[in-house]
């Protein structure tokens, strides 16, 4: 069984690109089972930074089949993503899922969230009954692997994401955020750590918007601030200093039209805006706008270089980590490969273990005493059980093949003192 990996992530592909091959939310069933056509075994990773299929497959040529699968799904030529692609098969494919799931291989280096991503992704595709025995345990492997490192390292122990990021950027801005109102578009995981990256930092309001009011207004009552619907956004975008989109959303949210009657209705103070989605929430258009700032997750990696320091020594620490834990799973991925043979073997003890208590029971019925039974059986069964091998030494010997009798004394765990070997 070979373990894929075709993907584009912030390193490969731009903004531009990354968006054109995301999956939304509401298409990843469709396309799970459409993707389970070119491979039994497959899972979809699919966050700003990223676009991953985690395949697990039989078969001989299985790459360019997804490559051309993902193309197709996203209404591209296979020619014109190829430039943006990478594609890790066996070893190379599971230190990349283990490095993805340590934060080792994120925009910001050591991130939690991304943790969190892979096991909403393992889960969708198990809803959707699209993974299986492989995929499943170098999953489970990639999550212990992470709690392995976030233990035994200081990865996680300073606060850095595009969250963060985001938050930091405006106050380079903003000198002080005490008189500024945030207006936070989204109520997801990123959303959630900017508020608190703000409340933090003491912003003057919050007012996040979403497409569920309810939630909206849950996450803002966190930070004393106020929740509203993505249909008051034009209303309430005037107020805001500070702009931060993060959703879901297959189309932008905020249009240039929008965004240039908050600014005549703000007299044309600036505005600060962060657009952190793939696909994009705030059109391109409005960053030509004056007195707009707008900046996207690709605009960040300068803040966020700088803030990268402190985890370094501990990501060294984490490789190390990782390379034992894929000689690990790689040892159990070979296992897997010779279990065919485990179990014929087993399969093959059994018969014998079954045909000689069957005789020997046989022997009980027609008078025979319980001791000779026993001894029929003890004898019977040893010889059945060791005639195979026993004659394959003896081949080997006659042949001086003695690698295949040193392998015997491993396989049958004999002391290498052991003469039986020498008198054939």
């Amino acid at each position: 069984m070979s373990i894929l990996i075709v993907g584009v992530n912030h390193k490969t592909a731009p903004v531009a690109i990354r968006e054109r091959v995301s999956f939304a939310p509401d298409n990843m069933p469709a396309a799970l089972h459409s993707a389970h056509q070119v491979a039994p075994e497959n899972l979809i990773l699919s966050t700003c930074n990223r676009t991953e299929i985690y395949a697990a497959s039989h078969q001989q040529q299985p790459v360019e089949n997804l490559v051309e699968w993902l193309a197709n799904w996203h209404n591209m030529a296979a020619a014109e993503l190829r430039p943006y692609l990478y594609i890790y098969q066996q070893e190379e494919a599971v230190r990349h899922t283990l490095r993805v799931a340590c934060g080792l291989d994120s925009l910001v280096l050591g991130e939690p969230q991304i943790l969190g991503q892979l096991k909403s992704a393992l889960q969708a595709a198990s809803d959707n009954a699209v993974t299986g025995n492989h995929l499943n345990r170098l999953m489970q492997h990639a999550f212990s692997t992470a709690k392995r490192v976030r233990t035994q390292t200081s990865i996680g122990a300073n606060p850095i994401s595009v969250a963060f990021a985001a938050v930091s950027l405006a106050k380079q801005i903003f000198s002080q955020l005490e008189k500024q109102t945030a207006l936070l578009i989204g109520a997801g995981e990123t959303i959630e750590l900017v508020g608190k990256h703000l409340a933090a930092n003491n912003i003057g309001k919050i007012l996040i918007a979403n497409r569920s009011v309810d939630k909206a207004q849950k996450l803002a009552a966190e930070y004393g601030g106020k929740g509203i619907s993505l249909l008051e956004l034009a209303d309430h975008l005037p107020q805001a200093d500070i702009v931060i989109s993060s959703t879901a959303s297959p189309v932008p949210i905020l249009g240039k039209g929008t965004v240039e009657r908050a600014l005549k209705i703000r007299k044309h103070r600036p505005m600060f805006m962060v657009d952190i989605a793939v696909p994009r929430d705030i059109e391109q258009e409005v960053s030509q706008l004056d007195d707009v700032y707008l900046y996207t997750v690709d605009d960040l990696q300068s803040v966020i270089e700088e803030n990268l320091q402190s985890r370094r020594v501990a990501a060294e620490q984490a490789e190390g980590m990782v390379t034992e834990e894929v000689a690990k799973f790689m040892a159990w991925l070979r296992a897997q490969d010779h279990m065919d043979t485990i179990r014929q073997f087993r399969a093959h003890a059994d018969h014998i273990r079954q045909e000689v208590f069957d005789k020997a029971s046989t022997l009980l019925q027609n008078g025979k005493s319980p001791e000779e039974a026993l001894q029929f059986l003890a004898h019977t069964l040893t010889n059945k059980l060791s005639h195979d091998a026993t004659q394959a030494m003896h081949h080997a010997a006659r042949n001086g093949d003695h690698q295949l009798l040193e392998h015997a004394k491993i396989l049958f765990n004999l002391s290498p003192t052991d003469e039986s070997d020498q008198h054939p």
